[in-house]
């Protein structure tokens, strides 16, 4: 492969088939025929610190060092990554945002990157080049990645918070399939209570699960964090109803979800304790290994749709941004757009099993969504998916916002008893004007 063009490693389906069989020394090799052809070089002897989220899915973590090793030797550049929990990522990488030193690179959560814009480094010119060259970027991908007309981050992926749900205690429970309604969902989760096999969604600080359910609740009954104008107006009769309805889903669960984080719901789950819950496709992956029998009466849907008539789902997002005090902006560069390159990508998302989902078009193809079945919802969450702003801008401001677990805290403040309707709703209020002033 010496003529490395887009679309020199064919097409589609063949695509793929080429790049699992580089292996080895054909990986190395293609690596270098990549880094010859591709716009962006990296510099001389670079050396790069690469911070990222701790990997869910052990098979993904070993292809993407796979995938380091052999940029490293395409380029002699060299990448140390360290990886982090969900909930460290967002305070390590700011300390190093104020500092200006530690870190070239972060794969960090949701607006990560809108927390300090003015730090990262532009990279309009990567993502350009790679939606040009792979189908195209998903709506969402424009609205984390960029800061302005500029690109301030490029979207890697997202981790899809659909339901997973055990087949035969919802059809223990009277229902055929799962609900494609709050109200439904309401009845199933009594109906599991009932037969003690309990559902459960995670109430503490959890980055992803807890973020993701109950930004959907407030969302599902029209009740939002800031207007279109990025006014608070979280203080409304729908936030009220949003509460109402998570106090009587809460009212079913498993006992303990207020502390949970977000590995929690996985270990119950998989210990066959917890029969619903939203989540990625990582409890399935965990089954399919430690519990067979668990992964052969469980599946997936999309989250239901509440009074406002659509859908209103936030999934997990992983924007990787570059620090602009970097001493190697090119080889930043560079790795960005290999690791988004189809002979890449293609293995990589293979070997999360449908725990990673893609924002550039060209992907779809992948078979990991349909050689399982299970597997297929994950496919569109990036296209389904909202922002952490809601109605309003997704900027520093927004991103202060989930980082502070603001709606969370309003929920669990709730639905625990920590505080009555009136008292959760003007909590959340008073917290967000502080940040939108």
């Amino acid at each position: 492969m010496t003529d490395l063009t887009r679309r020199s490693l064919v097409k589609g389906g063949a695509t793929l088939g080429a790049a699992a069989a580089l292996t080895g020394s054909g990986l190395g090799d293609w690596a270098k025929a990549w880094a010859q052809a591709a716009p962006f070089k990296a510099e001389p002897k670079a050396q790069l610190n690469l911070m990222r989220w701790k990997r869910f899915v052990e098979a993904e973590d070993v292809q993407f060092m796979k995938l380091v090793a052999a940029f490293e030797q395409a380029t002699g550049a060299k990448i140390t990554v360290t990886n982090e929990s969900y909930d460290d990522l967002q305070p390590k990488a700011s300390v190093v945002a104020n500092t200006g030193q530690g870190l070239d690179m972060v794969w960090g959560l949701y607006s990560l990157p809108h927390l300090f814009p003015q730090k990262c480094l532009d990279v309009t010119d990567v993502a350009t080049y790679l939606g040009k060259a792979h189908g195209g970027w998903a709506a969402s991908a424009e609205k984390y990645g960029k800061s302005g007309n500029k690109w301030i981050c490029v979207p890697i992926a997202t981790t899809g918070a659909l339901i997973n749900y055990r087949i035969s205690s919802m059809e223990k429970a009277g229902f055929k399939e799962f609900p494609k309604d709050t109200a439904g969902m309401l009845e199933l989760c009594k109906a599991l209570k009932k037969n003690n096999t309990p559902a459960g969604f995670a109430l503490g600080h959890a980055s992803g699960d807890a973020n993701g359910w109950l930004h959907w609740n407030l969302w599902a009954f029209g009740g939002n964090l800031v207007d279109a104008n990025d006014k608070v107006v979280i203080n409304s009769p729908e936030t009220a109803k949003a509460l109402e309805y998570c106090k009587q889903l809460y009212e079913t669960f498993i006992p303990g979800t207020a502390s949970w984080n977000d590995s929690s719901n996985n270990k119950a789950f998989v210990s066959g304790d917890l029969h619903c819950t939203n989540n990625g496709i990582s409890i399935y992956v965990a089954a399919k290994k430690d519990r067979p029998d668990i992964a052969a009466d469980m599946n997936h849907a999309y989250m239901p749709v509440g009074p406002v008539g659509k859908p209103t789902e936030l999934h997990l997002s992983f924007p990787i941004l570059t620090f602009n005090f970097t001493k190697y902006p090119n080889a930043c560069k560079a790795f960005i757009a290999f690791m988004l390159d189809a002979a890449n990508y293609n293995p990589w998302i293979t070997a999360a099993q449908g725990y990673l989902s893609h924002f550039l078009g060209e992907y779809d193809s992948n078979p990991v969504w349909t050689a399982d079945p299970k597997t297929t919802p994950y496919r569109d969450v990036s296209k389904r998916t909202l922002t952490p702003a809601g109605l309003g801008t997704l900027g520093e401001k927004a991103a202060a916002a989930v980082a502070d677990f603001i709606v969370v805290d309003m929920f669990a403040n709730y639905v625990t008893g920590r505080e009555d309707l009136k008292g959760a709703m003007a909590g959340a209020e008073r917290q967000a004007k502080r940040i939108y002033r």
